[in-house]
């Protein structure tokens, strides 16, 4: 399964940004397989594998700068969308509904995993309910960073009180990720 470039420089760029002094030891923490990525320089447009440029340097993240991986990944893609949804596509996002939000999400979604498919399944006045179908290499710390992504977006949006959860996962030998948010609309 392969990852996208531009969702792997997000995972160095955030440590440069806000732990600088733990990033020498987070590229150490690495096996070669993964360090031999991000000391090449990650291509936003190339795809990655995910495992040695997603997974192996999300877990050296959270375990190095919060102790906890699932914190970590959940940052990470926080991070991700403050810098993917700037500019032009800030003005998109705060203009658009916050179910467009969430179904243009699901679209993104496989432009950066692959093989990948990720649905709307339910919405409601203030919720959206995410499925996601096909992944081929089902990984917590990943369906975090999504999840975390996914918030960031929605704050972005201006939304107050907005709630990511992850009730049943591929990775818990269920037949789907499925990722819920809530929110309380913007006054």
């Amino acid at each position: 399964m392969e990852i996208k470039g531009s969702a792997v420089k997000s995972i160095p760029d955030y440590i440069k940004k806000f732990h600088p002094e733990k990033y020498t030891e987070w590229m150490e923490s690495m096996p070669e397989t993964s360090r031999h990525i991000f000391a090449g320089g990650v291509m936003p447009s190339n795809w990655y594998s995910l495992r040695d440029a997603a997974i192996l340097p999300t877990e050296a993240l959270g375990k190095i700068v919060f102790k906890d991986a699932q914190e970590g990944a959940w940052q990470c893609g926080r991070y991700s969308a403050e810098t993917a949804l700037n500019g032009i596509y800030k003005f998109f996002i705060k203009a658009a509904s916050p179910h467009f939000i969430i179904e243009r999400a699901g679209r993104i979604f496989t432009t950066y995993y692959q093989p990948s498919d990720m649905t709307v399944v339910e919405k409601g006045e203030n919720y959206v309910v995410l499925h996601i179908t096909r992944f081929e290499e089902p990984n917590a710390l990943i369906e975090a960073r999504i999840a975390g992504w996914i918030e960031k977006a929605m704050e972005i949006h201006g939304v107050e009180q907005v709630t990511v959860t992850i009730p049943k996962s591929l990775t818990k030998g269920y037949p789907i990720t499925e990722i819920r948010v809530q929110w309380i609309p913007k006054k």
